[in-house]
């Protein structure tokens, strides 16, 4: 096999840039198919199919790929993605597929609308998947919907097409989709604005989350979106600006991704992280957390506890000079690449808990809001 080229880093970088990762990844593994996504490896449960890499490319960043597939594959709940499984829908709620476009072009999108909406102060979650998942995957995995029944909230699950992704990986290690009304993000504000609009939504009231590269994502759209976005939720994701390209993607998910800059500072962020996630770094829960606060003063306040399932977790809750708890760290001990407790009925879920949903949901209607 030859060894990888100038000319090969030519064509990766052109691919990535037209957010073809999975044949990106395929030239830099010397293979004609493989992962998409840096993340993607373990959001797919499965090993990239097995050839030597070329001479040239590090050997280290490609055993660290096939390990991060394989802790992927122990890690996946769920005998069949949810996808294939109708979500559960009470009388009197919709589960609505719906199209979005723009100038940066179309994306499907799943919007529950619960059986009794709340009559007053109106609440919207984006939710955004990982790699692999659908919203139907996603919906019956973290079980918003059933939270959205109870409070009657609006949720809503933009679908990344396999044209954008063909692992439907939101690309967030893309500079081209970190920035404010361009790419992926002016499609999801976009989705969300036509929702706030048609539904009469407090404008308050909207949050983003988002799991995996979904979590990166809802970083990005913090960061770029405060004014829309009351709070941000990051389960096992990466902070606005962790990379740029496929190469810095790997490094920030093994050793964690700095930051850029002071990016949607002061919106409230809730971070769930697993010290055992060997797919993205625990560090980078501190980096979600990190950006967030942008430099301003905090006083941290720690309590530790279990879960129901067993699952010890230290919890961190940053307060202002006013008593408020503008963001909370949660470290799940011993957790690996999954959704705190969600439900075996979708995939990358640890049912054992605690409930990130629901924990995620007290924190955002606890927040006031960019408008206030």
């Amino acid at each position: 096999m030859k060894p990888f080229s100038g000319f090969d880093m030519i064509k990766v970088m052109r691919l990535t840039s037209k957010g073809r990762l999975h044949d990106a990844m395929a030239v830099l593994g010397g293979t004609s198919g493989g992962h998409g996504h840096p993340a993607e490896a373990a959001d797919e449960g499965a090993a990239p199919r097995a050839r030597a890499a070329p001479s040239a490319f590090p050997a280290g960043l490609t055993e660290r790929w096939r390990r991060m597939a394989d802790a992927g594959a122990v890690r996946r709940t769920g005998a069949e993605p949810a996808a294939k499984n109708a979500v559960p829908v009470p009388d009197g709620a919709q589960f609505l597929t719906r199209l979005f476009a723009n100038t940066a072009g179309t994306r499907d999108y799943k919007l529950y609308v619960p059986s009794r909406l709340a009559e007053r102060e109106l609440a919207l979650i984006v939710m955004l998947h990982g790699c692999t998942q659908s919203p139907d995957d996603f919906a019956a995995g973290t079980r918003m919907n059933e939270l959205a029944e109870e409070a009657g909230f609006l949720v809503v699950y933009p679908a990344q097409s396999k044209a954008a992704n063909s692992s439907k990986c939101w690309n967030w290690f893309s500079a081209a989709d970190q920035e404010r009304e361009r790419g992926e993000p002016s499609l999801i504000a976009g989705i969300t604005r036509e929702i706030v609009a048609e539904f009469g939504v407090d404008p308050k009231r909207v949050y983003v989350a988002g799991l995996s590269a979904g979590g990166a994502q809802a970083a990005i759209m913090g960061a770029t979106y405060p004014d829309l976005f009351a709070a941000v939720g990051v389960h096992s994701g990466l902070a606005c600006g962790a990379a740029r390209d496929v190469a810095s993607a790997f490094k920030a998910m093994s050793k964690g991704g700095a930051p850029s800059g002071s990016r949607g500072a002061g919106v409230p962020t809730i971070a769930f992280h697993g010290d055992g996630d060997a797919t993205v770094n625990k560090v980078n829960g501190d980096h979600v957390i990190a950006q967030a606060k942008a430099g301003e003063d905090f006083t941290a306040e720690r309590d530790k506890g279990q879960s129901p399932g067993g699952v010890a977790y230290t919890r961190t809750r940053y307060r202002d000079e006013r008593g408020r708890a503008l963001h909370e760290h949660w470290l799940l001990h011993g957790a690996g690449h999954a959704w705190a407790g969600g439900s075996s009925a979708g995939t990358y879920t640890d049912p054992r808990g605690p409930d990130a949903s629901r924990e995620m949901l007290r924190f955002f209607l606890d927040q006031e809001g960019p408008s206030s």
